[in-house]
């Protein structure tokens, strides 16, 4: 059933867009000196190998990560980006201004968070999982569970310290993802109507994105802000 491996997309275009949102909103929340929670529904293995198997397959990063890394003059919010990358990353000596290992989203998290704020990822696959614990098991701010990120989010707000970001970012694999995805978002910002709620979805042609986005209005969710990627051949406006 779960047959996703991010490491096939790793720090692809779609990565690099989320990504840069992700900074821009827990640097904002890091303005106040109060602390804040980071919680991550499908917080994957953390970390990517670029030469891996999977990311060598269709290299992906090329015109994502590598693209951005090598544009000169990136404007602040993505210089940003980049600095927090390089820092959660690992160089590849092979190729000046590339990643060997690029960071998932609860790497960038725990380069950004400070001594006094916490992040709970939940990370179902039992590949990844290990792996994430593995890889933030010295990190006393990180609670890693291995669980399906739906169920748990509801349980897991409001956090103590009143103060967060929820990330769903799903594989979207299963044809009820979206549904599944709008009822935790739902029964989360019911409990936690405070909290900012960061949600990764796909673009492609069929996909109920109308829909979901109805759905969320008329479950009472009304100030949002929709910020969406088109890229290659689309009927949507640039």
């Amino acid at each position: 059933m779960l047959s996703y491996r991010h490491g096939f997309h790793a720090g692809n275009f779609a990565d690099v867009h989320k990504h840069i949102v992700l900074v821009m909103l827990l640097d904002h929340l890091c303005v106040k000196q109060t602390p804040i929670c980071y919680v991550d529904t499908h917080a994957g293995a953390g970390s990517y190998d670029l030469q891996s198997a999977f990311a060598q397959k269709n290299r992906e990063f090329e015109t994502g990560y590598l693209r951005v890394a090598t544009h000169a003059g990136p404007p602040p919010p993505v210089r940003r980006y980049l600095e927090l990358a390089a820092q959660a990353g690992t160089p590849d000596p092979d190729r000046p201004g590339a990643l060997r290992h690029y960071p998932g989203s609860p790497l960038l998290a725990q380069a950004l968070l400070r001594p006094n704020d916490r992040m709970i990822l939940a990370e179902l696959h039992n590949t990844e999982a290990p792996l994430l614990r593995e890889r933030l098991r010295n990190d006393p701010r990180a609670a890693v569970h291995h669980r399906n990120g739906y169920e748990a989010l509801p349980g897991l707000v409001p956090p103590r310290e009143r103060r967060g970001l929820v990330l769903l970012d799903p594989a979207y694999e299963l044809g009820d993802e979206f549904i599944r995805t709008t009822e935790a978002l739902l029964a989360a910002w019911h409990r936690w109507p405070t909290g900012i709620y960061l949600v990764w979805y796909p673009l492609h042609r069929n996909q109920p994105v109308d829909a979901f986005q109805r759905k969320l209005v008329q479950g009472g969710l009304r100030k949002a802000l929709v910020f969406e990627l088109h890229v290659g051949n689309s009927d949507a406006p640039n």
